[in-house]
This record gives structure tokens, C-alpha cells and sequence, in this order.
């Protein structure tokens, strides 16, 4: 069995574990703007509480409620991954700015999601006015510059060939990460090249699967954008447990096999979708 090895000179960051402080230590930008987020939380509740409106036969406010968790676990993941940068990456200038700018991207983005719903109209494949269809391809812009800190830390991670963690975990990081964004990017590029997310089927989340909100009856894009921005998550996972208990050629390749069939599976989700199949009806 395999040992996940550690750089010495981040002791420190082992013996403290994965708290709130040591997510502030490792990535402070990140781990605010993601307790941001959970903040935010509560007034949006208040609000889906005392606000009885409805857009595609839910509250308005559930769209809100689901992107400050989905943006506050991303920061949080990422603040995590932060300590097995490479050393002294995150003190450089460079990168202060650019993750400065990143949490810059997701608050604005709940700025705008959160103002939708408080208007009562869509945020997303909204041309019903000028202002909404040029402001559109702007939040375009920022949904891709949020993204992109998964792109920066994977490439990061492949490129560390001084790192002191286990060879396939970091594999699995650098994988991840990538495709991620890559992955991301399709996705959301197929969905936003169309007039909205659902092909065929109600155009209503009333019916819809509990919580995620894919839709039962007819295809859903979101379920090929969820599985993509998880990457992150879901292949890292993967490739803990193939170091902790594979040799050490063997679990690299079970991670690159991993990464593969996950991608095949995000295509098939995605093509699933665009045949107009409900991806679990039966929920």
C-alpha cells in the first residue's frame, strides 16, 4: 500500500488538517469569498422563505441558493488544493492579482443572478431587452474567468515534477482540474449556442429531479455541465484511492483510465441530453 506523501516543508499544513483556518492559510482570497457565499446563503433562504414568485415552476430564488453552494464548495475545493501548489507560487504578485480577479468574477456573478431574481426574470438566455442581450455575453466572460482558476492549478500540478505528493494523486489533481475547465467550456458553449437547457419535454423545473433540477421528461444540459464542473472533485477522489492502494504504475494508469471513461461519460451525458432522453427519469 501506498503512502500520499507530503512536502516536509508543509508539515504545518498536515498536522492542521482541513479546517476553516487552514483554508484561509493556504488560499485566503478563495476561502473568503467562499464563506461569502455561505453567508449569502441565509438571506437567500429568508428570501425563498418570504417570496412566493415562481420562474419555471420553482421559487425564484432556488437559482440563487444553488450557485452560492456550488461556488462556495469550488472556492473551498480550491483553497484546499492551494497547499500542494508549488512552493511559493501563491505568494507571487501575479497570482494574487489573478485569484484577486477570479473572486471578483464569482461575486459579480451572484450579483447578477441574485438581481435577476429579485426582478422576477431570467438570468441566464435572457434577450427580452437590449440590456439583458448585451450584458449576457459579459457574464459569459466572467463564468469563464471564475473557471479558469481550475485550468491555472491543474496545469500547475502537471508541471510540478518537484512535488512531494504521490506521483498519481498529483496526476489526478492536475487531470482534474483541467478538464474541468475544458469540459466546462463545451458544455456550457453547446448550452449557450441554443435558446435554453431543455430539448424536449416541459420546459418547467416544477417536475423536475429533487434538488439538481433535471428535468424527467425530456433532455437537460445541465446534467453534462454538472458532471464537468465536478471533475475537479470526482477524479482527485478517484485517484486518492488508486495511490493509497494501487503500485505506483499501475495506480497512474488507473487514473488516466479513470479520466477517460470520466470524460466519455460526460459526452455520453451530453449527447444523452441533446437526443432529448431525460438522464434519470426514474427519480
Amino acid at each position: 500500500m501506498n503512502t500520499i506523501a507530503i512536502d516536509p516543508s508543509r508539515a504545518h499544513a498536515a498536522r492542521s488538517g482541513f479546517g476553516l483556518a487552514e483554508l484561509f492559510r493556504r488560499e485566503p482570497y478563495f476561502a473568503a469569498t467562499a464563506c461569502l457565499m455561505v453567508i449569502a446563503m441565509a438571506p437567500t433562504l429568508f428570501a425563498m422563505a418570504v417570496d412566493p414568485r415562481q420562474f419555471n415552476g420553482i421559487n425564484i430564488w432556488d437559482k440563487p441558493f444553488k450557485f452560492e453552494v456550488a461556488l462556495a464548495v469550488y472556492l473551498g475545493t480550491l483553497a484546499l488544493f492551494a497547499g500542494w501548489l508549488p512552493q511559493g507560487m501563491t505568494a507571487r504578485r501575479s497570482y494574487r492579482i489573478f485569484s484577486g480577479i477570479v473572486c471578483a468574477a464569482v461575486i459579480a456573478e451572484m450579483v447578477w443572478i441574485g438581481g435577476a431574481a429579485a426582478n422576477g426574470v431570467a438570468s441566464h438566455f435572457n434577450n427580452t431587452s437590449p440590456l439583458m442581450s448585451a450584458l449576457y455575453p459579459v457574464m459569459g466572460i466572467i463564468a469563464i474567468t471564475l473557471t479558469s482558476a481550475s485550468l491555472v492549478y491543474g496545469i500547475a500540478f502537471l508541471r510540478n515534477r518537484d512535488s512531494m505528493l504521490d506521483p498519481a494523486f498529483r496526476l489526478s489533481l492536475g487531470l482534474g482540474l483541467v478538464l474541468t475547465f475544458v469540459m466546462t467550456l463545451v458544455t456550457t458553449g453547446y448550452m449557450v449556442s441554443g435558446t435554453g437547457h431543455w430539448v424536449g419535454g416541459n420546459a418547467s423545473d416544477a417536475e423536475a429531479v429533487a434538488f439538481m433540477g433535471w428535468a424527467r421528461d425530456g433532455g437537460d444540459l445541465r446534467v453534462a455541465h454538472f458532471f464537468a464542473t465536478h471533475a475537479l472533485h470526482f477524479i482527485p477522489a478517484a485517484g486518492f484511492v488508486a495511490a493509497a492502494t494501487l503500485k505506483p504504475d499501475a495506480a497512474r494508469a488507473a487514473v488516466w483510465i479513470g479520466s477517460i471513461a470520466y470524460t466519455v461519460f460526460i459526452a455520453f451525458t451530453l449527447f444523452q441530453a441533446v437526443a432529448g432522453r431525460p438522464f434519470l427519469s426514474f427519480l
